[in-house]
């Protein structure tokens, strides 16, 4: 598998492309649970073919790449992205898993997604883990999807790379209490503990679709008020937990920070970090946070990394 240092992407594969679809890539026809009770039996469905099903149904969607590095992480041999492939086309020919790709006027993406199917959501039930997932879970829109995926990418990072890492959530519920509503950071959170003190990252991110700006406002007004009413325990957080929001690329950055000052929607119990999909490729993650910071003199925000050693090996 090629090395997250090695890629030497200059757009994230995460972005949103003018005029992409989701395209099934699936399997037609039945597959009876009596054909896969079979396979069982005999030795062609195993252990890891369950581990990769329980990734699959915390994630919702996720790509090979992202599966194998959690299988690595947890301990398990998938022994190599070939083989775990194999395995996944396994579960795609029993309908047990689904399988998409986007097209876009630039042709096919590059990579596939996987998502769960109802016979797979009868084999984690069977083994009484609790699995949410229902058929209309998977007609989701690409801009959905791609936060999602990104958000995986986001919490590898952080279980890989980063030596404080303690768990993570993928998606946590955040009350915002004065608008009476639970809605979910898009790209999960991580805990970190170091010395004995923790510290929580919720991540939200950011996808240039369609009526970007609006969405990204409204969102932020629902995080305003969990910060500004927030108390020991909101939300199941015992300190109050760092946003750092995902954009796209650099230039993006600066333009949800733009949109996010001149709607009025800063929060000011904390500072706001920002980082990217790409930033996460890099060998440790001390430099891949950046914020804006007002220049006295001249009256404008400039960019301006944020070194945190906590982020180290």
């Amino acid at each position: 598998m090629v090395q997250d240092n090695e890629i030497k992407a200059q757009v994230s594969p995460f972005a949103i492309r003018e005029g992409e679809i989701k395209t099934f890539d699936g399997k037609d026809g039945y597959v009876s649970m009596n054909q896969i009770v079979h396979k069982i039996n005999i030795g062609h469905i195993t252990d890891i073919h369950f581990a990769i099903l329980e990734l699959v149904n915390e994630f919702e969607f996720i790509t090979s790449r992202q599966l194998y590095q959690l299988l690595e992480w947890k301990g398990i041999d998938a022994k190599s992205q070939d083989k775990l492939n194999n395995k996944l086309e396994q579960l795609v020919k029993s309908k047990i898993l689904t399988r998409y790709y986007f097209t876009s006027e630039e042709g096919k993406g590059i990579y596939r997604i996987y998502c769960l199917e109802k016979m797979g959501k009868y084999l984690l039930t069977s083994k009484e883990i609790e699995c949410k997932w229902q058929p209309s879970d998977n007609t989701k829109t690409v801009p959905m999807i791609k936060k999602r995926l990104a958000g995986n990418q986001t919490i590898i990072a952080y279980l890989r790379k980063v030596k404080a890492f303690d768990s993570y959530v993928v998606k946590p519920g955040i009350n915002a209490k004065i608008a009476g509503k639970i809605f979910r950071a898009t790209g999960g959170s991580v805990k970190l503990t170091k010395n004995k003190k923790s510290i929580e990252f919720l991540f939200e991110v950011i996808r240039k679709e369609e009526d970007w700006q609006r969405k990204l406002v409204d969102r932020m007004r629902l995080y305003k008020d969990f910060y500004e009413n927030f108390v020991i325990g909101d939300s199941g957080f015992q300190t109050m937990p760092q946003l750092i929001i995902v954009c796209e690329d650099d230039k993006h950055t600066a333009e949800t920070f733009k949109e996010i000052v001149k709607n009025g929607v800063e929060i000011n119990q904390i500072k706001l970090y920002f980082t990217t999909d790409l930033r996460q490729n890099s060998d440790t993650l001390e430099n891949t946070l950046i914020e804006f910071k007002l220049d006295p003199e001249t009256n404008k925000y400039k960019i301006q990394n944020v070194e945190l050693k906590l982020l180290g090996m």
